[in-house]
Formats: C-alpha cells, structure tokens, sequence
C-alpha cells in the first residue's frame, strides 16, 4: 500500500510525553509507598511515635542508638516524621541525636523528599534549617525542587530556591522544575520560577521546551507566562524539538483552540505552515485528530496554503481527515475550500476514498462515493522493483484490511447521477443486492463480534425472559426466512410463534448479529399495537430461538395476496390506524427505535381485525445509527424507501413512513406496489425516476392527500405518526359517516341471513363462526361483525343472490377471475370496538 503502510498511529514526541506521565505516576506510588508503611504494627515505639507525632513520647525514648535505626524499607525516623503534618519540635533533637538528616529510603527519597510531597510547610522549615540539602538527587535523578513544582506547593518552591535548590537541576528525562510545573499545570509554581530566573528556553530529552509542554495539555494561562517571559527570557513560540514539532503543532493535535488561536496573533510571528519531519504542517495533524474548529481557525488566520501541502506519506490534509474519519463534516468543509479536489492523487496514487477504505470508515466511504469520489484510481505498492510494483484500488485496500461491508458498498455503489443506476434494476438473486465473500480477516472480526453480542445479551436480558429450548413444543411451520424457519407451538402454557435461527452466519449480514438485536429491541417493547415478546432461547448457538405472542390472523400479505380476502373500507382505516400507533410508539420510545422493515409481511392481524407491527430483525436504536456502520439497503425492496435504496446510509425514522405508505397503498388497492417488476426494479423506479404506485379513483381523495406526503422524495417533507394519526381518525369517522347512509340501502333488501352459502368458485362454506351476533340479533340494515379468516358479509352474498338477473345486471358486482370484488367497498368487516387486552 506504497509508503502509507508505514504511516505510525502516533509520533515520537506523543509516546515519549505517554512514558513520561507514566514515569511521573511511578514517582508517586514510591513516594505514596514510603508515606503509607503497611508493616507499622512491627515497629519499635519511638517508631510509631514519630509516625503519628507524638512529640512527648518521642522525647521520652530517644537516645543515640534507636535515632540511627531503620525499617526494612530503609526509613529513618525523620522519614516516619513526614507520615504526619503539623509541628514537630522533636526533629530538631533527632538530627543533633545523630539522624542523617539526608539518608534516602529504599525507594530513593530523603525527609525532605516527602516533606515536600506531602505539602508539610512547617517540617520542610524544619529540615532546612538543620541543613537538609535541597540538591540531594533522589529516585529518577528527582531534586527537592522537583517534588515540590510536581505537587504544586509555590511557599514550599519558594523556600527551596532561597535555601539554594538548583532551579536549573535536571531529572533523568532532562526535565527541569519548570518543565514539571508547565506539564502539570501549576501557574503560580510557574510564576514564582520564572521571577527567580528559571531559564524558559532549555529543552528536556527530546527537544521539548516548557512551551510544548503546556501547548500539549492547554494551560493557556501558562502559555501566556512563557511567552510574555520577563526580560530578556521569552519562550520561542517557534521552538522545535527533536521531531522539529512547534508548539502550534501539538496544540493543533491536542485540539486546543483558544491556545492555537492566541499563537497564531500577528505580533508573535507564529510560522503556521512549519512542517515536522513527517511533513506534517499543523493543518494536518488538526485533520489527523478531527478537529474541525482547528481547521477553520487555521484556514482563516493563515490562508490555505497548507491545503495542498503533501506529508511523506503522501497525503494531504483531505487524506488526514478521511484517516481520521470520524467527522464526516471536517471531510466536508475542506471539500468546500477552493482548490481541493476529491480526487487528488498523492505522490503513491492513493486518494482520500483510499485512506477512508483502509482505516474502514463505512459512512464516510459513503459520503465520499456520493460527492464522486473515482474508487477507479489507483494506488502503487512499491516491492522495490520496478517491474513488481502492485496498482492498488481503494476496494483492494479495503478488501485487504478486512472491511468487508466497505467491500460490498463498493461493489455495488451507482450514484444517482449515473445513467446506468436507473436502467441496471437487477441481478441474480432476484434482489440487486451484492453479497461479497467475507475476507479472512474480516471474518475473524465478524466472529469475535458475534460472541461479544451474544455475551452482552445473556447479561442485560432480564432472567424472565430466558427460555430453555425444552420449554417450547413446536408445532407446524408456519413461515420461513433467511434467517430460518417459524413454527407454532407451545410455551409456558401460551400457543405462541417461534422464530428459529440458524446459529452460522457466513454471508455479509450476520444472523447472530440480527438475533442478538432483534431480542435487545423486543424485551423493550410494551405496546397493544406491537408483537407480545415471550423470551428467547440465548445459551446454546444451535437452539437460537425468539419467542412471541401467537397472531391468529397471519399477516396482511397472505390476507391480502394469498387468501385474497377483500375487506371493506372501515375495516381497511382500522388496520392503517393500529399500525401508525404502532410505529408512532417505536419513534417515541425514550431510545427510539426505526423498524427499516415495514412491509406487508410484518404487519399481523388478530382474529378481531386488529393490527400488530412485527419482526424486528433489520431494526435499530436511532441513537446507534451513526455508532454503527448502517446496513446497505435494510428490508424488502419492494417497500423500501429511495434514500436508503439509493445508498445513504444517514437516513432517519422518516424512512418508516415512506413503506408505510405503500403498506397503506397496498391495503387501499389490494396488490402489490409495481406488482410487474421485480423488488429491486420497484425500489429503483422509486428512487431514481420518483415514480409511485398508481392511485385508483376509487380511493377517497382525503386519503390520497395522506398519501401523497408520506411518500414525498423528501423525507423533511412527510409527516410524522404522530401527525398522521388524527389524519386517518378523521378519515375514519367521515367514511364511517357514508357507511351509515349505505347501510339505509341494505335494509331494503330481502337477504336470508342464516342460510351459510356454498361458494362455488372457492369452494369454501362461509358461515357464522361464533364470534359475531347471529341475524336474528342484528337490526334492519346492519352489517355483521366478521371473522378475519372465516367471515363474507351481506355485500358478496348480496353479489352472489342477485348474479343471476335478467340482463346480467346487479347493483353489486361478482367477484373478477383474481378473485377481487371490483366495488370500491370490500366485503370483509371487522369490529370497531377497541383493541381487547391480550389473553394469557
């Protein structure tokens, strides 16, 4: 992958500064392990005296021979008097009682070591003035001094420096006090070493003076001390260390803006396009880390001079960012800057869509494609011989990486624009959809991810909900997928529906991933108007099984397509409204939930007539679209909205409301949406050439309106659920309104209503199920309650009664050879009682 293989994840400088904060956290724990004994239960009286401050105690026993004696971990007494702050008259007599006043522990700390540690004022008083020396190097070539600027303490600092500290004395990573003072953020430990003379320019192992320091962790007001000064000793606001980084640079990496922005003042000099021995200017690094608001202010302030400069890894600014690739914005607005081209080629040929491919950044690979981004250009990987040089495109590099969704984006991506995305409607499979092979490594990743999944699942899934296998009696089959089949059975003494998963998941959709999802989102849900979770079967990978309320109705496809039930109008606004509640409560959810899936397989009907949304296999929480890389064309393609076919991938719940729209087209007119072309020609119909299922006079105008705003090419331009449910209410009660008037016509007619009819074309005998009121209950003129599966009401049987008279003429029309009645109102009808409560 030429020299971008090479590109390090970080600098020298970076992990240097890593091992330093590691250092300095050692330095600490010895300096905690020496202040905090934990064998003190053994120690000699005197010992524990000290420890805990015990002045007449310490008097009492003191003597020649116990002053000089040490724990095993090399403490003397005058270290134990530093476990304790306050007063302790009693050093005075251990030091003239022959106390070594400067011994270091076993750990490489003298008294005065972790007096200034613990920030004890008083006994470092104490110890300097029985001539403590404040140059005695400790552990890691660590001073008094040092100590003191690490913990902060500007009386102990000052103290130090006029007993004569060293303020130029350097540890073992050559920093000096100031250093330590700058790196920690203590501005008046600063201060006060400055006003002493501290020198503001020396440079620590690597080059790195205090300005570097404090432009790396953003102590603005540091940055302003050193570079103000005092006198004639100033920080160089354009020191370089041994990488040749300035401090603009690391801020600029750091994502310090009011630091960058007060280094970038005209008065200081500031050189804004310096490269490091990388190349990097700070334009790229800012674009390395994302930081968009560096970005801007650079541009602004300096110009864009940067923009074009190549590093020697052959990427520019534009590249930095889409290695980043975690602000598709920064992406854009250096796409928005004169002068920068989508497809500039670096030295080694490899393009912004190449960086964005091999560090596997899924949306904005998709972003790039769509502002037409050439993934035809090629990359050279340099073997050293001229003749074996490989050319690379980004999808090698992405295929090479392990990115395997990336693979199958590039595969099949065609942008809106391209004459063939609208002509090119399908491929084998029937579906359009492309299916790459899983590369090794990305299918090593796909695994371990799956058994995280299923791991996080068994935690987080409340135990009521946990299903042994042998629970659950299966009975017939009643639906398939991919993912497996669907039976009827029994469970926990409930008739419920089984989906049984294949535990292996060797395609580019993962069915374990889609199990482990489907069940997080399910034990969620709470609702009349969605499918009842049960629990699910989550040990053991080859009995994956979710379990749900038992629908008696089967789904609105079968009725509609298979059964061929015809059912009437207000039956039809029942349906149409129990799923818009449904979907409305998905969308409000505290961690709303976009179902990408609706269709008219996943819409079920009870046996009163009612609607329940379900199968929640290609759903997600709206919060994880943008943390997880969005699955390419989610759901049926017949009902899938333009935005998601067309490959955006930063679609919203808007996207629900385009399928719903053609579930409710479909309802209304009883076929499938473009019934003659196959899904993948549906989507792209409606997709790129904004075609939509034609609309029949004899659907009601109030309702075609509705229509025509969910299905809008603009997803900011439908309405919402919760806007659409009062719509189709008032639709309801106007139809219900006509109904009332048509219902005067019925009672004319002379109809034998408890005669069952034998349907000679079906050959079914429809008769009263038990569920509805018998004739002789029902008053002139009204409609009977009907059973989704069983029911024909008055109109067919009127239809049937009067097909055989004179002229072949009837007010009601025969059924067609479809086995559709061609009246504009259907003949099945359903309660319009409320949703009962679901039965155990």
């Amino acid at each position: 992958m030429g020299a971008y293989k090479s590109r390090p994840t970080s600098s020298c400088a970076e992990e240097w500064h890593k091992k330093i904060s590691e250092s300095y956290a050692v330095l600490e724990t010895r300096m905690k392990e020496d202040l905090d004994p934990k064998d003190i239960e053994q120690y000699t009286g005197i010992q524990k005296a000290c420890c805990s401050g015990d002045t007449d105690r310490v008097l009492e026993l003191a003597d020649e021979r116990c002053v000089v004696t040490k724990t095993e971990t090399g403490l003397t007494l005058l270290h134990l008097s530093c476990i304790s702050t306050g007063s302790k008259p009693f050093v005075k007599l251990l030091v003239h009682a022959g106390a070594r006043v400067s011994s270091l522990s076993r750990n490489g700390f003298s008294p005065l070591h972790l007096a200034c540690f613990q920030g004890d004022v008083d006994l470092v008083k104490d110890l300097l003035l029985e001539e403590a020396d404040p140059t005695v190097i400790g552990y890691s070539s660590v001073t008094a001094l040092h100590i003191a600027s690490l913990n902060g303490n500007e009386e102990i600092v000052e103290h130090l420096i006029k007993c004569g500290a060293n303020i130029h004395a350097r540890d073992t990573v050559k920093f000096t006090p100031l250093h330590i003072a700058c790196y920690f953020g203590h501005e008046k430990v600063v201060k006060c070493l400055i006003n002493h003379g501290a020198d503001i320019n020396l440079s620590g192992e690597v080059g790195d003076v205090p300005l570097h320091l404090t432009c790396v962790k953003g102590h603005q007001s540091i940055t302003e001390l050193l570079v103000k000064g005092r006198r004639n000793n100033k920080a160089d606001v354009n020191a370089q260390d041994n990488e040749q980084h300035m401090p603009l640079h690391f801020s600029c990496r750091a994502g310090h803006l009011t630091t960058v922005d007060y280094l970038l003042q005209p008065n200081l000099g500031t050189k804004a396009h310096e490269v490091n021995i990388y190349g990097d200017t700070p334009l790229h690094l800012a674009c390395y880390t994302g930081r968009l608001d560096i970005v801007k202010s650079l541009i602004t302030k300096t110009g864009p001079t940067s923009l074009l400069v190549e590093n020697i890894f052959s990427e520019a600014p534009l590249h930095s960012a889409c290695t980043y690739g975690k602000n598709i914005e920064l992406v854009k607005y250096l796409l928005s800057q004169e002068g920068v081209n989508i497809n500039t080629q670096g030295r080694d040929g490899h393009t912004a869509l190449h960086s964005a491919c091999y560090h596997g950044h899924y949306h904005l690979v998709q972003l790039l494609l769509d502002q037409g981004a050439d993934m035809n250009l090629v990359a050279t990987e340099q073997n050293g011989d001229s003749e074996k040089d490989q050319e690379q495109t980004c999808l090698v590099w992405a295929y090479q990486r392990g990115h395997d969704a990336i693979v199958t984006l590039l595969k099949h991506h065609k942008r809106p624009q391209d004459e063939s995305a609208c002509g090119d409607y399908s491929q084998p499979g029937g579906d359009g959809s492309y299916v790459s092979v899983p590369s090794p490594l990305g299918r090593l990743r796909c695994i371990t991810k799956e058994k995280i999944n299923v791991l996080q699942l068994r935690a987080s899934l409340p135990k009521n909900f946990h299903l042994d296998i042998n629970e659950i009696e299966f009975l017939e089959t009643i639906g398939s997928g991919s993912f497996g089949n669907v039976y009827k059975g029994y469970c926990r003494g409930k008739i419920v529906a089984i989906k049984r998963y294949r535990s292996s998941a060797f395609s580019a959709k993962s069915d374990v991933d889609m199990f482990c999802r489907e069940v997080s989102i399910l034990c969620r849900l709470d609702s009349p108007y969605v499918i009842r979770f049960v629990g699910a079967c989550i040990e053991d990978p080859s009995h994956f099984a979710i379990v749900t309320q038992y629908v008696a109705g089967g789904s609105l496809f079968s009725l509609l397509h298979v059964q061929k039930r015809n059912i009437d109008l207000q039956s039809k606004m029942t349906i149409a409204v129990d799923v818009a509640h449904g979907m409305d409560y998905l969308h409000n959810l505290p961690h709303p939930i976009i179902h990408r899936d609706l269709n008219s397989h996943n819409i079920l009907l009870d046996e009163f007539g009612h609607a329940e949304v379900a199968d929640f296999g290609e759903s997600r929480f709206v919060k994880s679209m943008h943390e997880d890389n969005m699955t390419k064309q989610p759901g049926n393609l017949r009902w899938m909205a333009p935005e998601v076919f067309s490959q955006n991938t930063q679609y919203s719940i808007k996207a629900d409301i385009f399928s719903y729209a053609l579930c409710i087209w479909e309802l209304l007119s009883g076929e499938l949406p473009f019934a003659h072309l196959k899904p993948a020609a549906a989507a792209a119909e409606m997709a790129y050439r904004s075609t939509r299922p034609p609309i029949a006079i004899t659907i009601p105008k109030s309702i075609v309106n509705i229509l025509q705003m969910m299905w809008s090419p603009n997803p900011e331009e439908r309405p919402t659920f919760a806007q659409i449910i009062p719509m189709l209410d008032d639709c309801r009660q106007e139809f219900l309104a006509v109904s009332k008037t048509l219902s005067g016509v019925l009672s004319m007619l002379d109809a034998d209503w408890a005669t069952p009819i034998d349907d000679s074309e079906d050959g079914l005998e429809m008769g009263y199920s038990g569920l509805e009121p018998s004739p002789s209950d029902l008053e002139p003129g009204e409609l009977p309650a009907g059973n989704v599966t069983a029911l024909r009401t008055q109109w067919e049987m009127c239809a049937k009664s009067l097909s055989g008279e004179k002229n072949g003429s009837s007010v009601f029309p025969a059924t067609d050879k479809n086995g559709y009645v061609s009246d504009p109102l259907s003949t099945l009808r359903v309660n319009d009682s409320p949703i009962l409560p679901q039965q155990d």
